[in-house]
């Protein structure tokens, strides 16, 4: 009995955040935000699909798993203590197929065009809340990414190929948005997916509105990054 009540009170006195610094200490704090952020998206979630009485928002759910992904796969790398070189080129692979989907969320957004008045003030907390999460997600899963390829790579070299990351990740959003391309079609049926790139590079004038959306976006991405690498200084 006197060790079950030992065994009690120490899970009293251990937190998330010491749960998470004991079983992935270099994302630690990370993990404790993310936790947080999650936690009120899926709160406010949970008070618009009681107000309203449906469950219209709740692919948002689905949306955050996939942004959980690249992360995961950079938590896991990170905790490595060797580096297999092609194993991380797969894994690399992996990674930038499922990134955009992390910064994707924003674009759901879009979805506030369907909502009343009465409601409209939860639907943009809930979308908002979710979003956000998603690009604390997209950010931390590029600074792990670049602290793996700094083992690689030179400081240079791992700074440009995250820069071009970003912009590819922009470029994933519309084709995702607009072309309706999943991460999983991307990995699976990557022949049209080429098909319809090729031909947007052959005539930029015709598809200028894809290239249009990749640089803006791609330097509201940048810009967030670069926010973010002077706030962890």
């Amino acid at each position: 009995m006197k060790t079950e009540i030992r065994e009690i009170k120490y899970l009293k006195k251990r937190n998330i955040a010491n749960i998470f610094k004991t079983l992935f200490p270099k994302q630690a704090h990370s993990l404790s935000i993310l936790f947080m952020l999650m936690f009120f998206s899926f709160v406010i979630l949970f008070f618009r699909i009681a107000i309203t009485k449906t469950l219209y928002y709740t692919f948002l759910v689905w949306n955050i798993f996939l942004a959980i992904i690249p992360y995961v796969i950079t938590m896991y790398l990170s905790d490595k203590k060797k580096l297999n070189k092609i194993s991380f080129i797969l894994a690399f692979g992996a990674w930038l197929a499922f990134l955009r989907n992390a910064p994707y969320i924003i674009t759901d957004l879009y979805h506030l065009s369907r909502s009343t008045f009465n409601i409209i003030w939860i639907d943009t907390l809930v979308i908002s809340a979710f979003a956000i999460t998603g690009m604390f997600l997209f950010y931390f899963s590029l600074f792990q990414m670049k602290n793996l390829l700094l083992s690689f790579l030179s400081r240079k070299v791992s700074e440009a190929l995250i820069t071009t990351t970003i912009f590819l990740s922009a470029f994933g959003v519309y084709i995702g948005r607009f072309l309706r391309y999943n991460s999983w079609q991307i990995l699976s049926h990557p022949q049209q997916l080429f098909s319809d790139i090729i031909n947007m590079i052959l005539h930029p004038i015709t598809n200028k509105e894809v290239w249009l959306f990749t640089l803006l976006f791609g330097f509201f991405l940048q810009l967030g990054y670069s926010v973010f690498k002077r706030l962890k200084k």
